[in-house]
């Protein structure tokens, strides 16, 4: 089962839940007396968008969205609710479907004592958070599918992940479940309610917790450094809990950290950064044969993935390994990075513009099916190049995996040359006309299906990896890409200012989170430091205005994930951990810094500062909990500065200024280019760039430290940041 990056909160034994662990153990299976009706048309769920939901609208069970009419039906029947979320690349949720779901006894079991509901939790953060701090409280880990039963009054009594149809793994079967749970709301509802009522009071502690605030000291990313090695595996680099360190995610973030105390010279966070990004790639969680990261490490040694594709790994990784190979002078950092890219590119954007959200770990019901190889098919294909191939992708007649081949990097070009006598970029030649060839007798299988819907927040994610890529490499692709992406977004998915969170068969719906504002603020900002169009910078501050109207929380200059006219739920949340993606609040931060230096706005930055001090006990006490934050910290206190640079941006010369910009690292700052074609455009946001001009009709740079600048330099070599 598809395991959470975080550790969970207190375990509660509360009354109601020792006794459901009492009936659950001390009852065998019993068949379900009733009938059951095979239902003969879809359920509630055919009207949705959400691919995810529209698998589930033709099973037995009655399913509802989350919803009015469901809420409404559960007090007006008195039922508990049965609340199952998961998303459309969920491994365990298809299982969980294929054998509870789609099984007419148990859906009829399910009908009869339960309103059943069911999430895309990409679709609703907000539900998937709280009720995924519910379980973790309840069971000590969480994951997906997240299965959680409530009162009528939306409060959880009981939680769990995945079922199966019967006793096994150790779990109880899901049909024993839904019995004894049913059992325990009619003969011991007073228990029921008083575990339920003590477990949101728990959660609307620790999800919306009050903290003093109080300036971060500057030793915040020092503390995140030992924290991250007492997790760091020695042996094969990554993060995990010793002594297995499995599974192991990418944690994208927290290397971004210690790259920057590696950049300062700190051999500690060198070593854990660079043998982690080694080894990820090496092994079989990297596609070598179509490009893009799989979704985590499911041992130790990184060799056999979970398999399918998020949108947030990939775009998530791109500006570390760009960073990585500008800090460390390693350019298979860079390359790793555009053939990332280069996977998004042709995957997962749609023609509109768009990218879309996951591709499946299953093809034809058998994960991994799609990615992994038998070594007489590598053979029948490749010829006479078969033995180079196997040795360079490790392949096997055993297989690394259930009798097949995940494919990994065994041999280096240099040695795979050595092997038959030609050199490394012989090797390397013949290598890739053989991943050609794989790459299109693959392309033949049946493909993992695709989840296609469009998310707002992961767009900005991705916006900002494509323009970090064409910053890095000076590929139109990448910046046509990006563009087209922000073009989408602020298209589709706006109303005014404010986000909407997905998109589908062109339908827009759900209000925005904070993450929407803060990834698509940032993805913008770095689309605008990269072709300096004024429109990016204009949108960006728009978001950012509506997130301080509508979600940040004046008391104590912290934000809520949700808006302040957003459905009420039992927690309106603010919390800056993470596990698989930047928290909301560390994206917004750092927008607002960014923002207030590039508009010369001294109140944006200033939020963004507040939002610091806000946070400012959790930095210092578990700054491996938010290592997003850290990086926004890490940015603040880098004193940092603006660059503007006027010049003709097809001035050779005004290149070298910003590549002189470019190539620092950790340097803390944003830069823009102020021209012709974009002065006045940018007046009408901001008086920032005025007066900034050449010098002698030469490019110019002018370095600032809030609005007070240093002398234009005109020199790149002389330009100090």
């Amino acid at each position: 089962m598809e395991s959470c990056a975080c550790t969970g909160p207190k375990i509660y034994r509360t009354a109601a839940v020792l006794l459901a662990v009492a009936l659950l153990r001390g009852q065998e299976p019993k068949p379900v007396v009733q009938k059951p009706a095979v239902q003969s048309k879809p359920n509630q769920l055919a009207g949705e968008t959400s691919p995810y939901l529209q698998k589930h609208a033709s099973n037995p069970v009655d399913w509802y969205p989350w919803g009015k009419a469901a809420l409404l039906r559960a007090k007006q029947e008195d039922k508990p609710i049965f609340l199952s979320i998961g998303y459309a690349a969920c491994h365990w949720c298809h299982v969980m479907e294929h054998e509870c779901f789609v099984d007419p006894k148990i859906a009829a079991q399910m009908n009869a004592s339960f309103v059943c509901i069911k999430v895309d939790r990409e679709e609703r953060p907000d539900l998937d958070e709280i009720y995924m701090a519910a379980v973790q409280a309840l069971t000590g880990q969480g994951g997906w599918p997240m299965s959680v039963w409530l009162t009528p009054d939306l409060q959880p009594f009981f939680g769990g992940t995945y079922f199966p149809p019967e006793d096994r793994y150790g779990r109880p079967g899901f049909p024993r479940v839904l019995e004894s749970l049913a059992k325990a709301w009619q003969d011991r509802r007073e228990e029921v309610l008083k575990s339920s009522n003590e477990i949101t009071a728990h959660l609307q502690k620790v999800l919306a917790p009050v903290m003093p605030a109080g300036e971060p000291s500057p030793g915040v990313a020092a503390v995140l450094k030992e924290q991250s090695h007492k997790r760091y595996d020695e042996q094969a680099g990554g993060f995990g809990s010793p002594p297995q360190f499995a599974p192991k995610f990418p944690h994208g973030s927290e290397l971004q950290v210690l790259l920057r105390l590696a950049a300062s010279g700190d051999a500690t966070s060198l070593r854990m950064v660079q043998q982690t990004l080694e080894r990820m790639h090496v092994g079989g969680m990297f596609d070598h044969l179509g490009g893009g990261f799989h979704r985590y490490s499911t041992d130790r040694e990184w060799l056999v993935p979970h398999f399918e594709k998020m949108l947030y790994d990939n775009a998530l990784l791109v500006p570390l390994y760009c960073e990585a190979s500008r800090a460390l002078q390693l350019p298979g950092y860079a390359a790793i990075a555009r053939q990332v890219l280069d996977y998004l590119l042709a995957e997962m954007q749609g023609p509109l513009g768009g990218f879309y959200s996951s591709q499946d770990a299953d093809s034809e019901g058998v994960e991994g099916k799609f990615f992994v190889w038998q070594r007489q098919e590598v053979d029948a294909l490749l010829g006479k190049d078969a033995p180079l191939a196997r040795q360079r992708f490790g392949i096997t007649s055993e297989g690394n995996w259930e009798h097949s081949n995940v494919l990994t990097l065994a041999a280096d070009y240099a040695k795979l040359g050595k092997a038959v006598g030609i050199d490394a970029a012989k090797a390397e030649q013949r290598i890739e006309g053989a991943r050609a060839i794989l790459l299109a007798a693959r392309n033949k299988r049946v493909h993992p299906a695709t989840d296609d819907k469009v998310l707002t927040a992961w767009n900005g994610m991705a916006i900002a990896a494509f323009a970090h890529g064409a910053q890095m490499f000076s590929d139109p692709r990448y910046l046509q890409a990006a563009q087209r992406a922000a073009d989408f977004v602020l298209r589709e998915l706006m109303t005014g200012s404010r986000c909407l969170r997905s998109w589908h068969s062109g339908k827009a719906q759900h209000t925005g989170y904070l993450e929407d504002y803060g990834f698509l603020a940032d993805g913008l900002l770095t689309l605008f430091e990269t072709d300096f169009d004024p429109r990016w910078l204009a949108a960006a501050k728009d978001l950012l205005d509506a997130a301080s109207t509508h979600y940040r929380d004046s008391t104590d200059g912290n934000f809520f994930f949700t808006a302040d006219d957003h459905e009420q739920l039992l927690a309106r949340t603010k919390s800056v951990n993470e596990s698989s993606m930047p928290s909301g609040i560390a994206m917004v931060t750092r927008s607002y810094l960014r923002a207030g230096l590039l508009l010369g706005e001294e109140a944006l930055y200033e939020i963004g500062a507040g939002a610091l001090r806000a946070n400012h006990a959790i930095l210092e006490q578990s700054p491996i909990s938010c290592p997003s934050l850290v990086l926004a910290l890490q940015f603040y206190q880098g004193d940092p500065r603006e660059v503007v640079i006027a010049g003709d941006p097809a001035d050779p010369r005004t290149q070298q200024l910003l590549n002189a910009v470019r190539a620092a690292f950790p340097a803390a700052c944003v830069v823009a280019v102020v021209h012709d074609g974009n002065r006045a455009g940018l007046a009408k946001i901001t008086a920032a760039f005025s007066g900034k001009e050449p010098v002698a009709g030469a490019p110019a740079a002018y370095v600032c430290r809030r609005g007070v600048c240093a002398a234009p330099v005109t020199d790149a070599a002389k330009l100090k940041l």
